[in-house]
Parts: C-alpha cells; structure tokens; sequence
C-alpha cells in the first residue's frame, strides 16, 4: 500500500467543516481545521465554482442545443455558466432572434435545465458583452455630455431669437452669458499676417479661417511646417490643432523665432487614431496646447509622423489662453488604446494667465434659464458690453450595448443614475424574472457586468444639484470650461474640471456599479463585475469594483493582456474583502483549436499568483445542433463538448479547483499597498519605487484609507483583517487635506508610509483654505524629510519615509522577503495566511525543470507538498530554519506549480537536500510496444484497432486516417511487477503526448494526465505479475481541419466558422509519443 502519501476520498472527512474554509473572519485570519483543509484540497466542495462565460453567438441556439451543453457541464464539473448573448459578423447569424418569443422559450429551458442540474446561472444583464444598454433604452435615458451652442450678443438691447440647439436629441440644463474676454477670437491668421507651408500645400489659408469642416490634406511622407507670419507683433497663448474627418496620429512643435534662430515653445503628440464612440463622443476633437504669453512675428507649427490620409481643419494660434487638453480633461476625447496606464490622465500646470481681462470671471457669469422658452426662444435684456450666450444641455454619447444582434442594440444606459440603472435591469433582468415561473429558475442568482468598453460621459439629471452638494460652489459659471474656455484661471479651471472627473468616477462606482448592486439585492439576484475598462474607462477601477459584490479580472492565453487587469481585480478584492477573485480566463485570438489545457497553464497558474482564485473559463459557445467543431468566434479557447479534449477537461478542472479552493482560504499577504492617487479616471496604479523580488502588493485607494484602514500592532490594517507594512505614496504634488489629515492619523498610531510631501489640493473645493491645510499638514508629518540629505523621520508611533528603494525602506522597518527567491528564479509566488496554517503557491513560469530553494517568512512549522495537479499531500523532510525564514530545496517539472504548506511543528530537518524532497525515480519498465490503438471515431479514423510497434506522431503517419486524426484514441498495452509494491510508491511516467492522456491500470482509472511533470503515482492499482495498461489519448481539431482542406467539400466531415487552417498549414504533433515508463520511488517520512 502507499505510504508517506497523504490523498482523501470525498467520504474521509464527511464530518469536517467544509463551510468554514470559505470567507475570512472579521478582524483577523480565520481558524480552519488541518482536517477540513485537507479534505477541500484533495476534493473540493461544491461551493469552489469552476466557471465559464456560455456564449449564444449570432443567434445560434436551439432548446436541445442549450441542453446538452448543460448535462455536459454538470459531467465535467462545471457548476456556475453565464450566459451572453453575443453578435458576431463573422460568425453567421441563426434564425433565433434575441427576445422573439423562441429565444425566450430556449432561455425558458436553459434555466429550468440548469435548475434541475444544481448549475449556477449568471445572465449578462445586456445583450452583448458591454456594458448596459439595449433598445428600451431611451435617449433621455442614455450616457450624456454637455453640449453648447454659442450666440454673441451686444447689449444693452432687448434679445429675443431663438437659440440655436446644439443638436437634434437635446435636454437643456443651463442657459449662461458671460462678458466677451479680451482678444477672445483673436488669432494669427491672413487678415492679420502671412501663412505659408513647406511643402507647399494650396488653400492653406483654410487651416486659419474658423471653418471646422474646410482643411488641408497633410502631404505625402507625414510631413509640414507651417509659417505663421504677423504683420505686427502678436502675443500667443494657446495653440489649437483640430483634425480633418480622417484619423490623424503625429508628432506637434510650437516654434517662435527668436533672432536668426527658432525656439520651441511646446511639443505635443496629436492621437485622434481612434475615432470610435467609445474612445471619445467627439471624434475629431481639437488639440490643444497653452502656452506662456509669447510676443513675436514669426511662428512656426511642425507636424511629423502623420499618416496617410490625415488633415488638418484648423491650425489656430490664439492671443486667448485655453484649457490645455480641454477634450481629454472633459473625457470628450479618451484614451485610444485598450490599456491606459497610471500616468495617462494626468496633465501638467498650465501657464499662469498674467491679465485677468484674458479670462472669463466667475462672478460674472450670469444664469438666464428662466428667460429660455420651451421652444428655444431666449427673451432677455442684455446688458451694457458684448456678451457669450451658451445654450448648455444634454446629448447623447451615441454609444450602444456591444457586441450584439442588430434587434437587441441601443443605446448605453447612463451610467451617472441610479433611476436610470434600475429602469435598464427592470426593462431586461426583469422582464426575465416575469416571463419565466421562480420555479424553473432558482439557479439563476448573478447579474453579470464584463469589461466596460463604452466611453465615457459628462453630465447626467440633476448633476448641478449634486456638484454644489458635494463640492460646496455652484459649477455654472464654470460651464464654459467645458468647451475650453478658461474661467477665473487656468489653474482654477483644471481644479474644476478635476472636481468634475472625480465626480463621474464616483457616480460610476456608486450609481451604476452600487446602483445595479441595490436592485439586484432587491430580487434576490447579486452582482458580478470586472473592474476595469479597456475602452473609454471614466472611473476608478478600485472604487468601481468595490461596490459589485463579486469582481473579477481577465487574462488571455497570450500576450500582455490580463497584467493591469487581474491586479486590478485582486487589488480590490483584498482591499474591500471580498473572498472570491474572479477572472475571465484564457482568452485568446487566432488558432482555433490549437490550444489545449497544458499550453495554457502557464498564464494561469501566474494570476494565481497575483490573487486569482475563482476561475471562469472563457468561453463555453452553445452548440445548437452536431455540426463538429461547430460554432466558433475569433476569440477564446473553445471550452465546449464539441472540442476533442473536452471529454477530459474534468483533471483540467480538478486541479482549478484545488488552487481555488486552497487561495480562498484565509488572507491574502501583501507588504505594501501602492496608493494609486485620487486622480480619475484611474484604471491601474504605479509600482514606484519598484517591488523587489519576494514581496507582494496590492493598489490601495483614498477611499479605503479615508474609510476604512486602522492600524494595528504597528501594521496598516482593514476591517476584515488584511494587512499591510507599508503604505507607498505616487510622486504626486498633490492630495485633498481630508485625504491627508486621515494619513497623518495613521502615522501617528504606527503606520508607515513612504512618499512625497504634496502641496497643494487637486481640487477647486474651499479654496484656498485647502491648498494652506494641505501645506501646513505636509510640514507637520514630513518635517525636514526631503528624500535627499534626511529619509526618514518618526512621527507619533509610525515613520515617514521618502526618497528610499523598497529594499531600503524594507530594511528600514526590519520586513524581510515573505519568499526570498534566488535571482533569477522563474518564480512567482502568492501566500495565504490563516491562524494556524500558511499557504504558499509557488509556480514555474519557465518551460525547463529548475531547482530552486526559495526561504519561506515562517519559522518552526513543518513544510508540505500539496500537488493540485494530482491531490497528493505530502510532507518535505529537507528544509533549513534560517533567522526569521524556512528555507526549502524544491524541484519544479516545467511549468509546474504546486502549494507548499505549513501548519504542524517542525522537527529536527533529516536533510537539507533537494533529493530528499524529490527523490529520482528508478526505471521499472520501458514500455517500448507494441501497443494495440483504437480510435474512437470511426467516421474519421480507422475503423479497426492498429498495432503500433513504437510509439510515434500521428501526424507522421502514412495513414491519411491517422495522420489527420482528431479525436480520442486508447492504447493498450501490459507490464509485469515482480512484487507488489510495499513501502515504495509506483508511478508512469508518459514523458511526451499532445493534448492530454487517461490512464487505466487493471480496468480501474488511475487519473489523467496533462501537464509536466507527466506522471501519476499507480500504486493503488498495481499488483504482483501482469498488469492491463489503458491510456486514452486525445489530440485537438487541427489536424482534421487541415485534412478536410485537401478534401472536396462535399467529403468533407467538419465545419467551423473561424478557422485559419489550410491545406497548407502545418500539422501539430498528436498522440502519444512517449517514452512510457514504470518507476520506483521512495519518499523519506
């Protein structure tokens, strides 16, 4: 019998307390049993949920489609699917139409299906992916902006004309006139100087003549340098650029001649690449730049790097000063990548504005709404002087719900309203919860939000109101702020405009995120959210999360994908408690079909890592009829019963499970939190300085400081327990004083922080008591602290420190690494406490066998292999207790992973080497053949079992029927034993097979195998003398796809609407290679 090998059955501990190993206690880590934790390792409780996004793609579903896909969940093991409803031009549409009354029956008999099956049902609560919107959805429903039009009056004189609306679907909300500023439409232009280019371009004078939809076309190789000539000497203060209707990416350079020779004023980049609704409901938005008061007669406007095709409308060199970057600051224009990262809405001081004539005064911005009639006619005395009229209201942003059937689009509900949230779900999720009995859908619990993908918006009901509550100053007079114009100062303009973002990111959080939330709740429904955006994000993506009750991240097979978006879902996780931490797992593009489990688990197993511990498998495609492969999409691994390795994805889904299972417990352990600033909108944070090598992190916001962090026995501690040595400020110049004051409270108590002193408030709120409290609070706190000649000083109980590395600071507070990893090592790691257990996830992220001794922050405790991939459990007799750390000599197979535990005392090590840990295996047998292989279908493959003498590639093959084989084939085989075993462990060894193996010892299943190292332990089921050898072998679809393309259509027996494969295309290696072997080990007790 197996010894020194610890491996429960699902009965062993029928009495242990499973309940108690999920969630996390109220002020510290929880208590589990040693029992119970190993019982939820070795077979994880149903409440571990594997899931998976199950896609209805083009209307492609049918009743007994949705069925099967069901009952072949429940044989895998996947207990949890959320439904979306996807459109996809690519893909061919069915004949289902989203929301006809067949669609509703199919959903009718998904949910009663998933009822019967105990499967747990999410519902995207749009159709698409993003975000909440839909055809009831209506335009005074929809995500706004402020929109203007502009008429100049003089006065005094009594104006009665109608208004010009800015656009059709419009809601007024302010009607203001302000005072004309000094030279506020003066511009360099021809009435006033000379304009010429080189190259030559004709009708440059367009570019000056305030017609936005005349311009130029930049010539050819990207490449202009415009004069602008005064006839007088002219003082400039801002620069605009606008774009024709054409992308335009380019290189910017404000010139004015000074003598012989030309200085720079300013360089710019000009990004109107994307021009999607979603980046930005001004597609073609202006540049513009501010600059000092420069007088001159010579500009000159350098643009490089244009591509082809691109324009110019407008090159305005203004007297008048401007609100640089007034588009991005009022989110009309986004960021125009997928991935913004911490420093991308952040902008530097504008140029102080030296006459105050130049600028729009606030006191003078008088409200005349009430003279506004209903049909837009203003009637109002004007007084004395030229006034601005601004006719302000909302329009919408244009965004739809995405991707999705034509019948199921419309607009993007606001994302700033709580009544509107709640009309949204009450119009979808409700009419769900109407149409289908409680009876048939009592597994239906979560409302599901993916990715937010749909731009941002700036002004929402009653949002005036709101600002003026929450700010404590009217925003009216600073409306034309919107447009750029500057009001009071540029410095006050950028604080208003602040205040504004900082309002749409909490509004987003706590209206649509909250707001969603709340209505859920009502109808005994909850929340589930990934916390980010890669399109037009307008939040902050910790606060955003932190009010979904569960959140979640994302990762894709390949690429860089996933490394800001799972950190930002376990960031909020353990910073507002929440147990689970999802992520939308292995998504990719391209090579359909070619990925299995084992190649994609290098990806994962690095989130694990990070913090995620609830996994979601994207994406299970409904399969409305037996067409194989069958329906496909562009994107994701094809987690579906139609795929060839689906009849084995269970061992792939046991071992998610363990790793889920085993990071839900306890807390997460982190050493600093890095402040991501209160700047919105935010979608990750900034790790500077940088984290050394053994320590972990986590972003922190001001919301949580201000709210919610304490501190206890000397570290920086949240409600539910988590904790954390250091709290790690960005370079930033500034911090609200609330923000502050709360910080210098928890340095007093014992905290630690590290940072720059700000000085000054971001915000226009109580000005310019604020901008004193904030530089008369960083005195007190940093006192003499310059981050040069002093880096540290101690304030109360804690310290404040600046201008240290990490390694410094660390060393500073005597924190040593919580896994101190050899340089170099291709190791990540995450770490789990509980009370009386510490929970180590060690992985190799590298594709080659390493030894490493990594030394563990625990001291006296006993270190333990747990194996996810196999359940195995035992202890390691080779480790050294060293000053405040265990070291443990490991060896890892190639991307490898596995938990290293500790919960008993340790006693005296019996080694210090790695060979007592991972003793090597003794040969017992070389299976070299022959093998007898039966190939599961018939339709394709051979129809009679082949005798293979060796074991080779079926790719290599002669037979067309092997060497394009897809599917599942079993090989069988025997090999004697000459004893049985006793206090030795057998095992079989595969060495090589594409895409993953079953194994069979005697007609009993041994486990499957997947991924290195490509063993399992046989013990069990070996015996003295002959032994039957089964290993069901199954390789992916490519093979077969390619054979189909040298096939005439009609011969051909697969069909699949995204495939890249040709009959070109190279073959993947397939089935099992080998060499099988039979080996001998002994582990050490």
């Amino acid at each position: 019998m197996k010894k020194n090998l610890f491996k429960l059955s699902a009965c062993a501990l029928a009495g242990a307390a499973l309940a108690a190993c999920c969630g996390t206690g109220a002020s510290g880590p929880q208590h589990v049993s040693h029992e119970a934790l190993a019982s939820g390792f070795v077979t994880p409780p149903d409440s571990i949920q594997t899931s998976v996004y199950w896609y209805w793609i083009s209307n492609n579903i049918s009743k007994e489609g949705v069925i099967k896909d069901l009952e072949s969940m429940k044989k895998a093991g996947i207990n949890r699917a959320f439904i979306g409803n996807i459109g996809q031009d690519d893909v061919p549409y069915g004949n289902v139409k989203m929301l006809s009354e067949e669609w509703w029956d199919i959903l009718h008999a998904a949910l009663k299906k998933a009822t019967e099956l105990d499967i747990e049902i999410g519902i995207f609560n749009s159709p698409g992916w993003s975000q909440s919107g839909g055809p009831w959805v209506k335009a005074d429903q929809a995500m706004r902006y402020l929109a203007s039009s502009e008429t100049r009056a003089k006065g005094p004189q009594k104006f009665n004309a109608k208004l010009v609306q800015p656009t059709d679907s419009f809601q007024d909300v302010r009607v203001i006139a302000y005072p004309v500023p000094k030279d506020d439409q003066l511009t360099l232009n021809a009435s006033n100087g000379t304009i010429t280019s080189t190259p030559k371009v004709a009708d440059l004078t367009k570019i000056t003549d305030g017609d936005q939809k005349s311009g130029i076309a930049i010539p050819k190789g990207g490449e202009i340098t415009i004069d602008l000539k005064a006839n007088a000497p002219f003082t400039a203060r801002s620069l605009t650029v606008k774009p024709t209707e054409h992308p335009l990416g380019a290189q910017g350079e404000l010139q004015v001649k000074e003598g012989d020779n030309y200085r720079t004023l300013s360089k710019f980049d000009i990004n109107r690449t994307n021009t999607a609704l979603n980046v930005g409901f001004d597609q073609f938005a202006p540049v513009v730049v501010s600059i000092p008061a420069t007088t001159g007669t010579d500009f000159r406007v350098i643009i490089k790097g244009a591509n082809a095709g691109s324009g110019l409308a407008e090159v305005a060199l203004a007297a008048a000063p401007r609100v640089e970057r007034f588009s991005e600051k009022t989110l009309a224009k986004m960021h125009p990548t997928p991935l913004p990262y911490w420093k991308d809405y952040q902008w530097p001081v504008q140029p102080a504005v030296e006459d105050a004539a130049l600028m729009v005064d606030p006191a003078k911005v008088q409200d005349i709404s009430q003279y506004l009639a209903a049909d837009g006619t203003l009637t109002w005395d004007v007084p004395e002087g030229e006034w601005v009229i601004l006719r302000m209201g909302m329009t919408p942003t244009g965004t739809t719900n995405s991707p999705a059937a034509p019948e199921a689009t419309g607009y993007e509900t606001d994302k700033m309203s709580r009544e509107h949230i709640a009309s949204h779900f009450d119009a979808h999720m409700g009419e769900i919860l109407r149409r289908i009995p409680a009876e048939d859908r009592k597994t239906f619990k979560v409302v599901v939000q993916d990715s937010y993908e749909t731009g941002g918006q700036n002004f929402t009901d009653g949002m005036i109101e709101e600002f003026k509550t929450r700010y404590g100053y009217d925003p009216t007079p600073y409306l034309p702020v919107y447009n750029g114009i500057v009001v009071g100062s540029e410095e006050a303009s950028d604080r208003f405009l602040w205040d504004v973002r900082r309002m749409i990111a909490d509004k987003v959080a706590y209206d649509y995120v909250g707001g969603l939330r709340d209505v859920s709740h009502q109808h005994g429904l909850h929340t589930w959210l990934e916390n980010y955006g890669h399109w037009g994000f307008p939040g902050e993506f910790l606060m955003y999360g932190g009010q979904s009750d569960e959140i979640g991240g994302e990762f894709w097979s390949e690429g860089e994908l996933g490394d800001i978006e799972n950190r930002a879902a376990s960031s909020c996780g353990h910073i507002y408690g929440k147990t689970k931490i999802s992520a939308e797992s292995n998504t990719c593009a391209g090579n359909s079909y070619a990925r299995y489990p084992g190649v994609i688990k290098q990806r994962g197993d690095r989130f694990f890592a990070e913090g995620i511990n609830n996994t979601l498998l994207h994406v299970y495609i409904s399969q409305p009829d037996d067409r194989e492969p069958g329906i496909n999409a562009w994107f994701s691994n094809e987690f579906n019963r139609h795929n060839t390795w689906f009849s084995q994805i269970d061992n792939y889904l046991t071992y998610l499970k363990r790793a889920n299972f085993m990071l839900q417990q306890g807390l997460n352990v982190a050493d600093a939190a890095y402040f991501i600033g209160e700047d919105a909108p935010k979608m990750t944070g900034i790790v500077d300085p940088a984290l050394p090598t053994g320590y972990q992190f986590d972003y922190m916001n001001a919301e949580v400081i201000e709210k919610y962090m304490d501190v206890k026995d000397g570290k920086i501690t949240l409600p539910h327990g988590t904790q954390y040595r250091i709290l790690v400020l960005p370079k930033l110049e500034t911090m609200r004083p609330e923000l502050l004051a709360k910080i210098k409270e928890l340095i007093e108590k014992g905290a630690v922080v590290m940072g720059p002193a700000p000085s000054r408030s971001p915000s226009l709120q109580n000005q310019p008591a604020a901008d004193q409290q904030v530089k008369a609070m960083a005195a007190e706190i940093w006192g003499d602290v310059d981050g040069v000649n002093v880096k540290s000083r101690k304030l109360g109980k804690g310290m404040i420190l600046n201008g240290m590395t990490m390694e410094e600071a660390f060393a500073t507070i005597d924190c040593i690494p919580d896994l101190n990893i050899p340089e170099g090592a291709p190791v990540h790691y995450g770490h789990r406490t509980l009370d009386n257990a510490e929970i180590y996830f060690v992985s190799n992220q590298s594709d080659e066998t390493i030894v490493v001794t990594p030394e563990f922050r625990v001291t006296g405790m006993q270190p333990e292999l747990w194996a996810p991939t196999t359940g195995v459990i035992r202890k390691l007799p080779a480790y050294e207790q060293k000053q405040g750390a265990t070291a443990v000599p490991l060896e890892m197979a190639p991307y490898e992973s596995m938990f290293i535990v500790f919960k008993d005392k340790a006693g005296a090590a019996s080694s210090t080497d790695v060979a007592a840990n991972f003793p090597v295996p003794a040969q017992i047998a070389d299976l070299k053949g022959p093998w007898t292989v039966d190939f599961a279908d018939k339709v394709r493959g051979p129809q009679e079992p082949v005798v293979f003498e060796s074991l080779t590639d079926w790719s290599t093959n002669a037979d067309d029927k092997i060497k394009y084989y897809s599917g599942t084939a079993t090989y069988k085989t025997n090999f004697k034993l000459d004893k049985a075993p006793t206090d030795e462990n057998i095992l079989i060894n595969l060495n090589d097979f594409v895409a993953m193996a079953r194994v069979k010892v005697n007609g009993q299943d041994a486990g499957g195998v997947w991924t290195a190292p490509y063993e399992l332990d046989i013990t069990d089921f070996v015996k003295e003398g002959d032994n039957e050898l089964e290993i069901e072998v199954v390789n992916t679809w490519v093979n077969r796809l390619i054979g189909d393309q040298k096939l005439p259509e009609a011969q051909r027996t697969t069909w699949t609407p995204c495939s890249p494969w040709t009959a070109d295309s190279p073959l993947q290696k397939a089935g099992l290679m080998g060499p099988v072997v039979i080996e001998s080990v002994t582990y050490e007790k």
